[in-house]
């Protein structure tokens, strides 16, 4: 009779726990894995290694800026792809709904419609980004990066800042 009440009460704080932390999760924060070098030197810069193979970066995602979408330049998102949903990038945000966007490598000019953004890469000779499906919905948009999580090395604060070859304003 012990062993049961034991296996029940365990069962019991194991499943509570479970509950409370998706809802955790899926509310204020959750963890997301940085894959490729679109991000590169902010996210997986390739210089950690583990006997010869780099290691990828995990980030502290925070979800409590999708209640208004209260973003701003520079903020480092992970969005679904516009392409296919089962598909998650980490980009950073360099314009907003109402502003004018333009790179130096192209002559074209675009206003930002609204409920929209401008996502780009850090390491724009690899980047899957805006330049290559245009402003992604902000509903796409999961969560800020804040931190780098993993590994402990990298373990700190993702800075915010906007590419120097793009050209916005309102």
């Amino acid at each position: 009779m012990g062993t049961r009440s034991a296996l029940w009460s365990f069962a019991n704080k194991f499943f509570t726990c479970g509950v409370i932390g998706v809802y955790v999760s899926d509310r204020f924060v959750g963890v997301a894995p940085v894959r490729g070098s679109s991000m590169s030197p902010t996210l997986n810069p390739g210089t950690t290694s583990l006997m010869g193979l780099p290691i990828d970066d995990y980030v502290l995602v925070e979800k409590r800026c999708l209640q208004n979408y209260k973003f701003s330049h520079g903020d480092v998102v992970v969005f679904s792809s516009p392409s296919n949903h089962k598909e998650r990038h980490i980009k950073r945000i360099t314009a907003l709904p109402g502003e004018w966007i333009g790179t130096r490598h192209s002559y074209d000019v675009l206003k930002i419609p609204e409920g929209h953004c401008w996502v780009e890469g850090d390491n724009s000779s690899s980047s899957l980004d805006s330049r290559s499906f245009g402003p992604i919905p902000l509903a796409l948009v999961q969560g800020r990066v804040t931190h780098i999580a993993w590994p402990p090395q990298r373990i700190g604060a993702v800075e915010k800042r906007t590419p120097q070859d793009t050209i916005s304003s309102s």
